[in-house]
């Protein structure tokens, strides 16, 4: 049996790709760290049109991106029979010939329905399971720490690409951003104002800072500078919390003036649009943190269950946590009461965010 952490990797370098599929189905922060690998690809490739496979929710990450050719969008909402229609279509190129080469960046059972309804001559991964490497031809290790590193790490090892630091990538039209400037200036940001994003919002409550360290924080910040004006993103179902936030920054005295709290909820899209209209994005360690990034915004994210490895390695991406000895520990529930979070106070966060803001 061959040993599934080892390389397989012979034959590949006489490898001349024309058509090239990507497959990330989830989650959205994951899709948008693919696109560093994209960017190799073309990179290496630039005559390669390539294709991504992904979930509905996650298609809008790729609009626009011009290294990529066409996005298979799956709906979860399909029967068992229209979803196997589907990852036969999306296998075997939709009508417009076979792929060259398809990658496996998840090992999802979805994306193993596609690699078997493909005739592609290389089906590349990372080290499967014994049980799953028939379905691929070829494997090679990933990379890091950084998570979008370890994503490119199967091109880098398998292909010899090298690694240049790529962010994420999104591309907003100047529509977007003017539309961004339009609703932020009608709900209150003027000019001279600092903006900050805020996403206080997980659905882990490992990642989760409590409500009230971001209220407090956001307070101590706003007395210190009060051209600051911070907006509280949400995405479905999560008002809630960033309503929490704003009743305690209130309650604790921040300036009514200094929050703002969208009145709707907005797209991805338009949630990165509005970040990069801001100086700072302050968050849980969640793909709202990813955005801010890829559309040059710096970021401060406060840890607790999840390692550094998220955090882009480059100048003005920072992340604190209280450096327990159980972090990190990449769990969903936690015996300790979530000490890593409630234990790193907002006076400890205070000061490297008014130092990144100050830079």
């Amino acid at each position: 049996m061959a040993d599934p952490t080892s390389c397989r990797i012979d034959g590949l370098e006489r490898l001349n790709p024309k058509r090239i599929l990507c497959c990330q189905l989830r989650q959205i922060g994951d899709v948008l760290l693919l696109t560093p690998s994209i960017h190799m690809l073309k990179k290496h490739w630039p005559n390669a049109q390539i294709d991504v496979f992904t979930e509905k929710k996650c298609a809008p990450v790729l609009e626009n991106n011009p290294e990529v050719n066409h996005v298979w969008a799956l709906d979860r909402k399909m029967s068992v029979l229209e979803s196997l229609r589907y990852y036969r279509t999306v296998g075997t190129g939709g009508g417009l010939g076979r792929y060259d080469l398809v990658i496996d960046f998840q090992q999802l059972p979805r994306i193993r329905w596609v690699m078997l309804f493909s005739d592609a001559p290389v089906k590349l991964s990372y080290p499967p399971p014994w049980y799953n490497q028939l379905v691929y031809t070829h494997w090679a290790k990933v990379s890091g720490p950084y998570a979008a590193k370890s994503k490119a790490g199967v091109l880098m090892n398998a292909f010899g690409l090298p690694w240049e630091n790529d962010p994420p990538r999104i591309y907003l039209t100047d529509a977007e951003k003017d539309h961004a400037r339009t609703e932020l200036a009608a709900w209150g940001l003027a000019p001279g104002q600092t903006l900050v994003t805020v996403d206080a919002t997980h659905r882990r409550i490992t990642r989760l800072w409590p409500a009230e360290h971001y209220a407090a924080l956001l307070t101590m910040a706003g007395k210190q500078r009060p051209d600051l004006r911070f907006l509280l993103l949400y995405g479905p179902g999560e008002l809630e919390v960033a309503e929490q936030v704003r009743d305690k920054a209130l309650a604790a005295g921040l300036d009514p003036a200094q929050l703002i709290l969208p009145p709707r909820l907005t797209t991805l899209r338009e949630m990165a649009a509005i970040q990069s209209q801001a100086a700072l994005h302050l968050g849980n360690c969640s793909s709202p943190r990813h955005f801010a990034v890829a559309v040059g915004t710096k970021t401060l994210t406060v840890r607790g269950s999840t390692s550094s490895a998220w955090t882009y390695p480059g100048p003005g991406h920072e992340d604190l946590a209280l450096g327990l000895p159980c972090q990190p520990c990449s769990e969903n529930t936690c015996p300790l009461d979530r000490k890593c979070l409630t234990g790193l106070k907002p006076e400890v966060v205070l000061p490297k965010m008014l130092e990144m803001l100050a830079e």
